[in-house]
């Protein structure tokens, strides 16, 4: 069954460039901080804010942490924007609790701020968040690893492969998700590491990088030399995790699953790296973004939730060329169209 799940609701600081005239610019001004700007994912979410910062006529201002977990990166760049008059922030939280009383200190100075990608916790410290629902998509590699393997599952020895020791809410939501989805009791949905499933061989942190997910995979390994399905939190992670395997040559009887749907994710797909992943829509993300700023400046309205949810959801579709009965997916012909990276 090859369906969009659900479709693309709408066709050291880094600080970018800013785009506006002059008397645009006095007006309405706007920040983007993300976890990193050299990760495609913000990469692509950079390019969909900038585009529709100059469609508009809004200043916008870019900032990055130096790594994937680098929270006081962007703390200073809230502070910087309060500062500057920003009338709203995007934000990629990479402490999604710690960065709290900085987005109530900006909030509080009349500044908008929506959590794109990451809910912070609790969700409603952003004025609204925009992101993938990321629990559908760890269910949704969950369930076709699950009808991949079939009995076996019962038998299966699970690796995970997370993003930081702080558990971000998109790292725990993918990951939970993706137990949900392939049969295991989560225990605390909200918590990383408390289940008890005899197929959990464990848990180890990627920092959302190649590197990161070779050494974790390593680390598993020698946990456990028999594991044959592996969850990751994103595509750069899944491909540190596959050298790992290949360098024991195992590479070919272990299921590989991720999230992000990136270009060279997608491909991976295509050649057999990772078995599916969940494709999301970061450029969406950041000019839904944008366009709720400016409504915000202009109207004073702030953005409503996707009817059902408590956040406004940009879409999932799983891409795989092995697809399952039951699990709606797409392939990676159409998932290519639509990746980005």
């Amino acid at each position: 069954m090859k369906k969009t799940v659900l479709s693309a609701a709408f066709g050291a600081l880094a600080v970018g460039v800013a785009f506006a005239s002059a008397s645009q610019a006095a007006d309405i001004s706007a920040c983007l901080i993300t976890k990193t700007d050299t990760n495609p994912f913000f990469v692509k979410m950079k390019e969909g804010a900038t585009a529709k910062a100059q469609e508009l006529g809004i200043t916008l201002k870019s900032y990055a942490g130096k790594v994937d977990g680098d929270s006081e990166s962007q703390v200073a760049a809230i502070e910087t924007c309060i500062a500057d008059g920003a009338k709203g922030i995007l934000l990629t939280a990479s402490d999604t609790k710690g960065i709290v009383p900085s987005v109530q200190k900006a909030r509080e100075a009349g500044v908008l701020v929506i959590a794109l990608d990451t809910p912070l916790e609790p969700l409603d410290a952003a004025d609204a968040t925009f992101a993938t629902d990321n629990l559908l998509a760890g269910k949704l590699i969950g369930q076709w690893a699950a009808a991949t393997l079939g009995d076996a599952a019962k038998e299966a020895r699970v690796a995970f492969l997370d993003l930081t020791p702080s558990q971000p809410t998109v790292d725990v939501l993918r990951d939970q998700g993706f137990m949900i989805g392939f049969g295991i009791d989560p225990k605390d949905p909200n918590k990383i590491g408390d289940e008890d499933d005899p197929r959990i061989v464990g848990h180890d942190v990627t920092n959302g990088n190649e590197e990161g997910g070779r050494t974790a995979m390593e680390n598993l390994l020698q946990k456990d030399p028999t594991i044959n399905v592996v969850h990751t939190i994103n595509e750069p992670a899944a491909a540190g995790a596959y050298e790992a395997l290949k360098a024991l040559g195992r590479e070919k009887d272990v299921l590989i699953v991720s999230v992000d749907g990136g270009c060279p994710g997608v491909k991976n797909v295509a050649e057999g790296v990772i078995g599916a992943t969940s494709q999301q829509y970061p450029l969406m993300m950041a000019a839904l973004g944008i366009e709720a700023i400016k409504k915000f400046a202009d109207t004073g309205e702030k953005p409503k939730p996707t009817e059902g949810k408590d956040f406004v959801d940009t879409g999932v579709s799983l891409v795989t060329d092995k697809p399952v009965s039951g699990v709606e997916s797409i392939d990676t012909k159409e998932g290519l169209e639509k990746c980005w990276g």
